[in-house]
């Protein structure tokens, strides 16, 4: 009995360190972000009439439930795998035209030498190079709002590589087919590509050149996306390109953090379109539980007087590592036939001046 009592120790230890080891080698973590809150908007159309609305989109960042995985191969290689899904808290709604994992889906291979290869739906290197200098982010009152892309800088059917030697940061992503939603919108512009009558429609490349350190950054990106037969935001042929180049910095003294930069913008259409969009943001931890932050973005199109400013300012309380509330206020002036709304979502009467109120909370897990 002894010698089996000892067997059957000796098989469960082993077992242990066998579910030990594996442990150590893989894992899968769950996590999101819920946030919402309301807004009243003002000169939402011709007549001037305002309106009181909760948070559709995003208050300070969409929210989203995700799940990463790793497992450890040997050798400092890993595999990884990210599905994140962005939903709609007032309504229980998936965003990104309706998927179920809109904002990511994909799966790779990593090493510290050679660097990341990502295969399925991916952020591309536009979402990348902005990260640290945008100081609003994919906020309400952010960027988006001059540019519905830049939310939306993500790839269908995309090979992605990144690397990062030393403070340089390289990267560069490409798309057979840079969105296969049909539901409409700047998040599913219905242009699959992969089409074996037309090699080019739908196809889109990214790169990325990035320096970091820690207290200032610059990077510098480029996006070009082309168009295909039926696709959204007037790219209905693949001859038509949409072309983004974007320079940005950013630097800290202190727990005061400055940001900004330029996206430069080429449209090739039928009729092209020339635009540059500047912005320049601060973010100052006032105290461990009071952060401040500012922006201001200006849209110069080319050959027009159709310009437009927005300034926002917001005010964002610590309840804990994971909860924080919100409020922020934000006004853009439209000039000539410039139609753009203050916050995202929202209508504006072409060429008037809007002016926007929010609170709300948002909490991580």
């Amino acid at each position: 009995m002894r010698k089996g009592l000892l067997a059957a120790v000796s098989a469960g230890l082993a077992l242990g360190t066998v579910c030990a080891t594996a442990t150590a080698q893989s894992s899968v973590i769950i996590y999101g972000i819920i946030d919402t809150g309301v807004e009243y908007v003002n000169h939402t159309n011709a007549a001037g009439q305002g309106k009181l609305r909760t948070l559709p989109l995003t208050g300070l960042s969409p929210s989203r439930i995700g799940f990463r995985g790793t497992e450890d191969l040997g050798g400092g290689l890993r595999a990884f795998f990210n599905l994140e899904s962005g939903f709609v808290p007032t309504t229980g709604g998936m965003g990104q035209g309706n998927r179920l994992f809109g904002r990511q889906s994909n799966v790779g291979l990593s090493d510290p030498l050679y660097g990341t290869i990502t295969l399925g739906r991916q952020y591309n290197m536009t979402a990348i190079s902005m990260i640290a200098a945008d100081v609003m982010g994919p906020a309400n009152h952010g960027l988006s709002n001059m540019d519905s892309y830049l939310p939306n800088t993500r790839s269908d059917n995309a090979l992605g590589y990144m690397n990062k030697l030393g403070n340089t940061t390289v990267g560069a992503t490409y798309s057979f087919g840079r969105d296969t939603s049909t539901a409409g919108g700047p998040a599913a512009t219905s242009c699959a590509g992969e089409n074996a009558g037309d090699a080019q429609a739908c196809r889109q490349w990214t790169a990325l050149l990035k320096y970091d350190t820690t207290s200032w950054g610059v990077a510098t990106a480029y996006d070009t996306l082309r168009g295909g037969a039926g696709a959204g935001n007037l790219l209905t042929s693949s001859n038509y390109k949409d072309n983004r180049a974007s320079f940005n910095g950013w630097f800290k003294i202190g727990d005061l953090k400055i940001g900004g930069g330029l996206i430069a913008r080429h449209q090739q259409r039928a009729v092209s379109i020339n635009s540059n969009l500047y912005y320049v943001g601060a973010s100052y931890q006032w105290t461990p539980v009071w952060l401040l932050e500012g922006q201001l973005v200006h849209m110069d199109v080319k050959d027009s007087g159709d310009d437009s400013t927005l300034g926002t300012a917001r005010l964002i309380y610590a309840l804990s590592k994971r909860t924080n509330l919100y409020a922020s206020y934000a006004y853009i002036k439209n000039r000539g036939n410039a139609a753009i709304a203050v916050s995202s979502g929202n209508t504006v009467g072409v060429g008037q001046n809007q002016a926007s109120v929010m609170a709300g909370i948002r909490h991580t897990f």
